[in-house]
This record gives C-alpha cells, sequence and structure tokens, in this order.
C-alpha cells in the first residue's frame, strides 16, 4: 500500500534535503539573507558553512561569484522578486558570464508573497534568468523534485536559479522521476496539449485535464519545470496530433513559460498556442496565494474553459 506525501513547502524541501549535503561535501556553502529559513540549529549544525549576510542582495551574488571561483559551490537564499531584480547585475555580469557553479535558490516566487504587494511578487524572474545564456532554469512541482533538484545540482555545470515557493502545496503524481532539463509527460491525450511549471500551474493543467475528459476533449499534460534548457524534443512530440497548446503560469504573459513555448513552437512546428498567465499589469490587490490565482485566472477551470472557447466546445461544469 502506497501513501500519498503530505504537502510540504518546496523552500522547507530545498532547505531538508541541503542540510545533511553540506556535511557530507566541504565544497558546499550556504549564503543567507536573513530569509528565516534555517533553525538555529541547523545553523549550528552547518558551523562554518553557513553565513548570514544581511538583507544585501547584491553583496550575496558578489560573494558567491568569488567563493565559486575559489572552487565553492554556494547555495544562495532569498527572495526570487529580489534575486531576479535587485540583484540581476551582479547575477548577470558575476555569475552567470564566468558561468560559475552558483545555485540561487530563490524563495516565494510568483505570487506567494501577494499579502505583500508588487514588491514582493516575482513575476518577472524567469523571463530575466532565462535569457541569461550560461544559466539553467528550473521551477519544480512539488518537494521530491525540489529534493531532486539540489542533489542533480551538484553535477550541473554552470549556474542555477531555482523558485520555489512559500507555503505548503501538495506532491504531484508524476509516474516517473524529475530530471532536470527533461518535461515530464503527467497524461497522454490527443486534441490539447497543456503545459505548466511549478506546483500551483502543474496542478491546475492535471485538474483540467480530468476537467476536459468528461466532455470528451483528450488533453496531455507537460510538467515543463526546466525552462532552461527548454525540452523542445518532448514538447514536438507532445504537439504531434495536437492543434492546440495552452501554457499555465505564475507569471507575467510576457517572457515566461509561455514565452518559451511560443519560441520552440514557431522554429519547429507553428501551433496555436493560448497564455494563461497573470495579465500585464501590477496587481491591484494583495491577499493570499491561492486567493490572487484565482483572482486572476491561473485556475483548473480557466484552463478548461479556455480549452472549450478555442476548440469550439461546450465548456465543463466546474464548482
Amino acid at each position: 500500500m502506497t501513501t500519498t506525501p503530505a504537502p510540504a513547502a518546496t523552500r522547507h524541501a530545498y532547505r531538508d534535503r541541503l542540510m545533511p549535503l553540506l556535511q557530507q561535501d566541504p565544497r558546499l556553502i550556504c549564503l543567507d539573507t536573513d530569509t528565516g529559513l534555517f533553525s538555529p540549529d541547523d545553523i549550528a549544525a552547518a558551523g562554518d558553512q553557513y553565513v548570514n549576510l544581511g538583507i544585501a542582495e547584491h553583496n550575496l551574488m558578489g560573494m558567491a561569484a568569488g567563493l565559486a571561483a575559489c572552487g565553492r559551490m554556494p547555495f544562495v537564499n532569498t527572495m526570487a522578486a529580489f534575486a531576479s531584480a535587485r540583484a540581476l547585475e551582479a547575477v548577470e555580469l558575476d555569475i552567470a558570464y564566468p558561468a560559475l557553479p552558483v545555485r540561487i535558490m530563490a524563495t516565494h516566487g510568483g505570487l506567494a508573497a501577494g499579502h505583500l504587494g508588487p514588491t514582493h511578487h516575482a513575476l518577472a524572474d524567469l523571463s530575466a534568468m532565462r535569457t541569461l545564456p550560461t544559466m539553467t532554469v528550473v521551477v519544480p512541482a512539488d518537494a521530491a523534485a525540489t529534493e531532486a533538484v539540489v542533489e542533480q545540482s551538484l553535477d550541473l555545470p554552470g549556474p542555477l536559479y531555482v523558485r520555489l515557493g512559500r507555503k505548503a502545496t501538495p506532491a504531484i503524481d508524476t509516474g516517473e522521476p524529475m530530471i532536470i532539463g527533461r518535461a515530464q509527460l503527467l497524461r497522454r491525450g490527443t486534441d490539447v496539449v497543456l503545459v505548466g511549471c511549478g506546483p500551483y500551474p502543474v496542478a491546475a493543467c492535471a485538474e483540467a485535464a480530468q476537467l476536459l475528459s468528461e466532455c470528451g476533449i483528450s488533453a496531455t499534460v507537460l510538467n515543463m519545470h526546466t525552462l532552461r534548457p527548454l525540452d523542445t524534443e518532448t514538447l514536438l512530440a507532445a504537439t504531434a496530433q495536437a492543434s492546440l497548446v495552452v501554457t499555465v503560469e505564475e507569471h507575467w504573459r510576457s517572457g515566461g513559460l509561455g514565452g518559451a513555448v511560443c519560441e520552440a513552437l514557431c522554429e519547429e512546428r507553428p501551433t496555436r498556442v493560448v497564455r494563461i498567465a497573470m495579465p500585464e499589469k501590477f496587481a491591484d490587490i494583495a491577499g493570499g496565494h491561492e486567493y490572487l490565482l484565482d483572482h486572476y485566472g491561473i485556475s483548473a477551470a480557466r484552463t478548461a474553459a479556455t480549452v472549450c472557447a478555442a476548440l469550439d466546445a461546450d465548456a465543463p461544469n466546474t464548482p
């Protein structure tokens, strides 16, 4: 008898996997910015492999680059909004340009810090990071995938940006191990391809596929957890029969998952793509994570309705 793992926060899964690795690998060092993610016991166990720089994101990236240039492998912790904006110059010139093995573990991705308003929303981070030529960009969909990313990153060349959440989210039934750079096929269909990245969008795609099946529409579901390098091979195979692709993401419509999918398909196999994402505006309300996702239509119900409208079919009944 198998049991479904309890919901867990991806940021906590990262912390819990990193701590034993610090003791096993002297190359590793954890650089923090007063995130509060690590407990006093964690810090004591890490010893001199943990350094808290305070709220100084630009300095964080510069220090990480220097350590990486000297043979260390820094894991740096900060919020996604700050890693991808305030510290972006240092990320580009100090880390990406020399292709140093810095692991940027960015918490509170997307609308996770919705209660703090637009200053803390990370809705352009994937766009900023995936344009950097040497950067690998990953958005794990659950805790197990996050653990896999941390482990695989030890053998990954160059820099890595990992977008993590804040609150606990359910485990995703993938049926196959998470491998950086390889999309996961969660469901096979023929009429439409639903592509998501991150806990809530991937869950929305899976739920929408089930809703669509009840009204005769067959959907493929892809967990496109790696945005750079994008798994174009799996994307093209999934779209071989389908006439429509719908992307679902927690990001502005420009430059994120939808943009990456459009770029790949327009070059290899022009296919109609509809992007479900945050509208091109700053959030006009503050609120909890799930509340904002529902408010802006990043949901299973909207995904299913969007597919039906595009295929000129009757939308399924939703709660």
